[in-house]
């Protein structure tokens, strides 16, 4: 079967309710390092290696799979992670406890503040690697 070429059966449930993130691989100059910053400001824990992988498992099932790469650039990516609106604030406070700026803006342009996006409350932040996270307490409204 092509990309472009798919069968199609009704009585088999939808694409779009059964189709879900499992894990995604982000790529870090020190998976250690990296995956346990993350897991500090969020309140996780990292999970076992996994062949060249480290993960810290998210609680949703999907896992963010730290891959090791020192021979190039890594190339910043954003990550956005949905929290209970009762820890952003002890987040919020893990970030300044390690000395990590955030900003009310992906361009990190308000440092110090949060958004209140959505009727709830955001910040950016970067992780060792430079990769833009986000940490957010209401999914954005989509049209």
């Amino acid at each position: 079967m092509s990309y472009d070429q798919h069968d199609s059966h009704e009585s088999e449930p939808s694409t779009a309710t059964t189709v879900q993130l499992n894990h995604t691989a982000v790529y870090a100059g020190d998976r250690r390092l990296s995956a346990e910053f993350i897991a500090a400001i969020l309140g996780l824990e990292v999970g076992a290696p996994f062949g060249p992988f480290l993960p810290v498992d998210l609680g949703n099932g999907v896992t963010l799979d730290y891959y090791e790469k020192r021979d190039e650039p890594i190339q910043s990516q954003h990550y956005a992670f949905l929290v209970p609106d009762a820890q952003f604030d002890a987040m919020i406070a893990r970030l300044e406890a390690v000395g990590v700026t955030y900003y009310a803006d992906p361009g990190h342009t308000e440092p110090g503040r949060i958004n209140r996006l959505f009727g709830g409350r955001g910040a950016y932040f970067d992780d060792p690697d430079g990769h833009n996270m986000e940490i957010m307490t209401r999914p954005y409204a989509r049209p």
